[in-house]
């Protein structure tokens, strides 16, 4: 199977695993089916691009001549082969969709899900996007709950 192939596969699947996140997050937290759907978007979904990923660095590894972790030459180097490109690329779906799930866990355990689902729903389209982005811009709002929380005396 071609990088462009596994591409085309792990793109979807990603995105599939991405709508069933946010679709959870708007389950009802009582919902007996919502901890099933974020078991499978959260947990099963990035595992199942991890050993996409797994698989990938197996199968073109060495296919990039040059190529390594030590300097930005060498990354692009990895980065110049289609298959290292490809491992690449569903590492961050893999991960990206793992911390998704992670920020619903926190935000649950916090009690910011109920009331606060449309403030973590641009959190999880930037973290979908721009992975490090969203995940601030959760940080940020979970600090201005605790702030909250602090000024109201919960």
């Amino acid at each position: 199977m071609t990088p462009s192939v596994w591409f085309s596969i792990a793109n979807p699947f990603a995105l599939l695993g991405w709508l069933m996140l946010i679709a959870a997050l708007f389950v009802p937290l009582q919902a007996a089916w919502r901890p099933r759907l974020l078991w499978l978007a959260g947990r099963v979904w990035p595992l199942v691009l991890a050993a996409g990923y797994a698989a990938a660095v197996v199968a073109y590894w060495g296919s990039a001549p040059g190529g390594g972790f030590g300097t930005l030459e060498e990354v692009a180097a990895l980065f110049r082969s289609p298959g290292m490109l490809l491992a690449g690329w569903v590492h961050y779906l893999a991960f990206d969709l793992f911390i998704g799930r992670w920020v619903l866990d926190d935000a649950a355990s916090r009690g910011l899900q109920g009331h606060a689902r449309w403030a973590l729903l641009p959190c999880l389209l930037l973290i979908f996007l721009f992975g490090p982005v969203g995940l601030l811009l959760y940080f940020a709002l979970r600090q201005a709950a605790f702030r909250q929380e602090v000024t109201h005396g919960r």
